[in-house]
């Protein structure tokens, strides 16, 4: 008997990667992905023949146009537009092959900036959003309403899940569009290369942020294929958030750069704090397992052997 077929859309992404990497490890399913140059998730057409010639029996929509607050400010109308047209293409193309199992993966930014903290899935749509990163989120947003919408009307099993922030190998290094944490991996690692004596960063260094590594995300989502069949966003966190200025001095301590950092509180923060509420998951019968230091240890390892 074959094994379960598994489309993982934005296979070569940091979320994407480690979801292929997990579904060869278990063994319980086969899966199958396609590069950008292979397929244009924004051509229409191309996904719908080639959802339609695959037949895959499920589908983890990991792919997005994904950036940091500088990216996201800069180009708010491709984080919106290419988004929802690649989410829709998608989950279009899915319904029109009779895919019956879909796993949308969303992000954190999809709650009000200031949700009580840690964040429940029903404070979606409760407030205004962080405007740093407002066009992605309401792209997402759009995603998982998508993906109710699909449920309710036609009867899918889709689910959609918002993680926190994801860092791990196959992270976006670049330093105009990357992540706050691959951004510092760069910035220590680069300074301590040129022997700078300081390094300085955007904000105030007091804005608190949740980090997940992204095996620990692609375990996650498998577990949610299995065990998950409910409308709305389920959170999935790590549990413990830390400041901005902890995350720098704990990378910086990894990378070995043993100068000062200095923060320019002329730029901005983003949103105060932003840790989910991941109760639900943990009932369900998953947790994460890797901690912040070793995971960031990983990604530097990954960061050396591959830039």
């Amino acid at each position: 008997m074959s094994k379960p077929l598994v489309y993982v859309a934005g296979h070569r992404g940091l979320v994407g990667s480690a979801i292929a990497r997990k579904i060869d490890e278990k063994g319980e399913h086969e899966w199958i992905g396609r590069t950008r140059s292979e397929l244009n998730l924004l051509d229409r057409g191309a996904v719908f023949d080639f959802v339609g010639a695959t037949q895959p029996d499920a589908i983890i929509v990991a792919a997005a146009k994904v950036g940091g607050i500088h990216a996201n400010s800069t180009y708010p109308v491709e984080f919106l537009t290419e988004n929802v047209q690649l989410q829709s293409n998608l989950m279009d193309a899915a319904h029109a092959a009779g895919v019956d199992r879909l796993l949308f993966l969303g992000s954190s930014c999809i709650y009000p900036k200031f949700a009580e903290q840690p964040i429940r899935e029903d404070s979606l749509l409760t407030g205004p959003l962080e405007p740093t990163n407002e066009a992605y989120a309401i792209a997402k947003i759009a995603g998982i309403r998508l993906a109710d919408g699909y449920r309710s009307e036609y009867g899918r099993d889709w689910i959609s899940a918002m993680p926190t922030n994801i860092y791990g190998p196959g992270d976006n290094f670049d330093l105009e569009t990357s992540h706050v944490l691959p951004a510092l991996i760069h910035r220590f690692h680069s300074a301590r290369e040129q022997g700078l004596d300081s390094v300085t960063l955007w904000g105030s260094g007091n804005a608190l942020r949740e980090f997940l590594y992204s095996e620990d995300l692609a375990e996650a989502s498998l577990f949610l294929l299995d065990h998950y069949h409910e409308p709305g966003p389920i959170n999935v966190g790590f549990g413990q958030d830390l400041s901005i200025r902890e995350l720098a001095e704990l990378v910086a301590s990894i990378v070995g750069f043993e100068g000062t950092i200095e923060w320019d509180e002329s730029k901005p923060n983003g949103t105060p704090r932003k840790i989910l509420d991941s109760r639900r998951i943990r009932e369900l019968g998953w947790s994460p397992t890797v901690q912040l230091r070793d995971g960031i240890g990983r990604t530097y390892e990954w960061f050396l052997a591959h830039r």
